[in-house]
């Protein structure tokens, strides 16, 4: 059974429409208002508040805290400064994507590491001779991400203090009145923003305050489908929709590398042995996996043609389709889209994708599957750059 979250309290009274999806056994908005839009919009021109508690935290100390994380991730950790934060995959030893989440330098042997699926086991399976304490916090710290372009300005009218000078994915501590908040500068939209880490015992007094402040900067609540519509935006990849986590992974295809899933510039083979770093230097010297994450545009004039085909106007959901849809190239399936929507800042449909490499180079012709009323069509897609959307604001 689902349960709220720290936030719950001002969540549950924001929600009117009782438009609630399910987070890792939490209670998550899916939408505050009638309708996404108005909250994509404030996280893209103002600021948007994002319940993040879902997310599995863990607490990782101790004289071998670095030699762990080294050993079970494919970043370099033991490069990582106090306050940096690094977004980073973990593989299988048949170097299999397992799970992505950040990692958070705390100290010089403390870190915090999130995730979307429980990884406590795994963390504890892979520190075995090691002297090192790795403790779940998820239910005691609860996670708000404050995104758009006044979140910097709601941010320091809340702690009084200069936020310019905290680079893309660093971290601060500090306090809003009397209330302990460790600050970093993440986010899972594309945009400017931060990510606020309190004790779950002061979040509604954290959220009351930034709510209290952030009226005059058009700060609102915002839920998962504005969230989803965003990271596509900016291109970023969902576990369990781009890709299966080794855990969960029933047959071959379903097992992903993170060349495969954006990630390979996060394997750093030139680190002491890690999980998966011998079967990753096999497949890299191999040429790579023979599949690729793209980005596609998907052509609007294929759209209407279909529905005109079937004397209707075009209709497409505002909401992210997570639906794995046949990919095709000249009538042969070459792969699969995996999150398509219509984005509203760029005025286009756009979608991620995994496709052979023989056809991810940018400009590539593809189609993709459609149906309108029960009839099956397709329409035409272009290969073009990842993100769709990198505003300068995002790292200045």
């Amino acid at each position: 059974m689902s349960i709220g979250t720290a936030f719950y309290p001002r969540t549950s009274q924001l929600n009117k429409k009782l438009a609630w999806g399910e987070w890792a056994g939490y209670h998550s908005a899916a939408r505050y208002a009638d309708f996404h839009d108005i909250e994509y919009n404030a996280i893209r021109e103002a600021a948007g508040a994002i319940d993040a508690t879902p997310l599995y935290k863990y607490l990782v100390s101790g004289p071998d805290a670095t030699r762990l994380l080294d050993r079970v991730m494919t970043r370099n950790i033991s490069k990582m400064a106090v306050n940096q934060v690094h977004y980073t995959p973990w593989c299988d030893e048949h170097g299999k994507v397992v799970d992505d989440g950040t990692v958070t330098r705390l100290d010089e042997t403390a870190y915090r590491v999130t995730s979307a699926d429980p990884s406590y086991r795994w963390f504890r399976m892979n520190a075995a001779w090691l002297e090192v304490e790795i403790v779940d916090v998820s239910e005691r710290l609860a996670a708000l991400a404050l995104q758009g372009p006044m979140s910097r300005n709601i941010l320091q009218a809340a702690t009084g203090r200069d936020w310019s000078d905290v680079k893309y994915f660093r971290r601060r501590p500090s306090s809003i009145g009397d209330i302990d908040v460790d600050v970093t500068r993440t986010g899972y939209t594309g945009d400017l923003g931060y990510e606020l880490w309190v004790g779950a015992d002061r979040a509604v007094d954290m959220w009351d305050r930034l709510f209290e402040l952030g009226e005059d900067f058009g700060l609102r609540p915002v839920g998962i489908q504005a969230l989803d519509v965003c990271r596509v935006e900016a291109g970023l990849i969902l576990i369990e929709v781009e890709y299966t986590s080794a855990r969960h992974a029933m047959t071959p295809e379903q097992n992903y590398s993170p060349f495969e899933i954006g990630l390979g510039r996060m394997v750093d083979f030139d680190k002491p042995d890690f999980v998966g770093k011998r079967a990753l230097e096999a497949e890299h010297k191999a040429g790579g996996p023979s599949r690729r994450l793209i980005g596609i545009e998907i052509d609007w004039n294929s759209i209407e043609r279909l529905f005109a085909k079937a004397d209707l106007p075009p209709l497409v959901s505002p909401v992210v389709s997570r639906e794995s849809t046949p990919l095709f190239r000249d009538d042969r399936q070459i792969g699969k889209v995996t999150s398509h929507t219509w984005a509203p800042n760029l005025k286009k449909m756009i979608g991620l994708a995994s496709a052979g490499k023989a056809h991810t180079d940018l400009g590539t012709k593809l189609r993709m599957e459609w149906w309108v009323e029960g009839r099956r069509g397709t329409v035409g897609a272009t290969v073009v750059p990842l993100p769709f959307f990198d505003p300068p604001r995002k790292r200045a």
